[in-house]
């Protein structure tokens, strides 16, 4: 069976690492962030992937990228701005088209499959313009496409992320896998990393505060035996003394009247539930507290929500990285997907 794939849009590389767990191989990935892209190779043998914008990439270099005809698959999530719940949903924005090069490529390179990801609602902006053109368009093609909103906390994924997948395939309709046994809770993944204070929060590395607590823990670990990306963010006191009055799971509705107005939005001053899965990991999370400690959660502990292994390391400042992995998809429900990609590939 082939098992080389592209990603298109590939961020930090979080789709692509689910796919390289379930076996397959990327023989090119193409990102427009350079920040981005430097993670992902950093966190590869073969460094294949390019900072480039879709747009300048040629209809003759694509054809080269299967020159051998070895490529099973094209994946990624095209930007998704103008299609989220919180955003302008404008359907003419500019991002909203640029599944379009997505379709350029896949009419070129003709893989087995496709795999596209995007937030919930391209589902139905515009009275699912988008999600019937996609049906259509790559439908002529000779893919049968099949699309479903999955939620990552039942893949093993230790957080409410609801996303949509479009899976187009020739060999048949592709079945989306089914529930995994058990919920991962916030403290399920995230326990075990070092207690931070204003002393120890700047510095590197750290160990780990415990031994694994857990299958998911020790998932996450592997053979590490230090944590990079763990550092703190220091908070004036008073955002520390209000953070220390929202129970575990709590919000600022949990507190008197008087601290509403601090942050006049109705997500500030959240704490994740330490027993159950957290809110969509985001760009920041700057209104989102740990479930014990008075702060941000660190990039580390982010990674850990998105399902990224410790030895996955993220480059740049720390904005950066919890911009990295906020965009990212969790490899571990990426990896689901490609699993139950290639078990209907191998059946055919």
């Amino acid at each position: 069976m082939k098992n080389k794939i592209i990603d298109l849009f590939c961020g930090c590389g979080g789709l692509s690492l689910g796919f390289e767990m379930a076996g397959f191989e990327v023989s090119y990935a193409i990102d427009l962030w350079r920040r981005a892209v430097d993670t992902y190779n950093h966190n590869r043998e073969k460094q294949v992937a390019q900072c480039m914008d879709i747009h300048m990439l040629t209809d003759a270099q694509i054809l080269a990228l299967n020159e051998q005809r070895d490529v099973a698959g094209v994946i990624g999530g095209p930007p998704c701005q103008g299609f989220s719940k919180v955003g302008t949903r404008d359907v003419n924005d500019p991002r909203n088209h640029l599944y379009l090069e997505y379709y350029r490529v896949v009419r070129l390179v003709e893989p087995e499959f496709f795999v596209i990801e995007n937030v919930s609602g391209l589902l139905n902006l515009s009275n699912g313009l988008f999600r019937d053109d996609i049906v259509k368009r790559f439908g002529a093609l000779g893919y049968e496409v099949a699309f479903q909103e999955v939620v990552a906390s039942d893949y093993g994924v230790p957080q409410n992320r609801h996303r949509v997948f479009f899976v187009g395939m020739k060999g048949g309709r592709f079945k989306f896998p089914g529930k995994v046994d058990g919920v991962v809770t916030s403290k399920d993944a995230i326990g075990d990393l070092l207690p931070l204070t204003a002393e120890n929060g700047l510095e590197e590395d750290h160990n780990y505060a415990s031994e694994p607590q857990n299958d998911y823990q020790r998932k996450m670990r592997g053979c590490q035996k230090r944590v990079k990306n763990h550092q703190i963010t220091l908070h004036t006191q008073q955002t520390i003394d209000i953070i220390s009055m929202v129970p575990d799971g709590g919000t600022i509705y949990d507190l008197p009247d008087e601290y509403w107005n601090v942050r006049k939005y109705r997500k500030g001053f959240e704490r994740m539930p330490s027993f159950k899965p957290c809110h969509t990991v985001d760009t920041g999370h700057r209104n989102y507290f740990h479930y014990a400690e008075n702060r941000i959660p660190t990039a580390r502990e982010n990674a850990r929500l998105q399902s990224f292994p410790d030895w996955y390391e993220f480059l740049g400042t720390k904005t950066d990285q919890y911009k990295e992995i906020g965009n990212a998809v969790p490899p571990e429900l990426a990896y689901h997907i490609a699993n139950a990609i290639k078990e209907q590939l191998e059946e055919e």
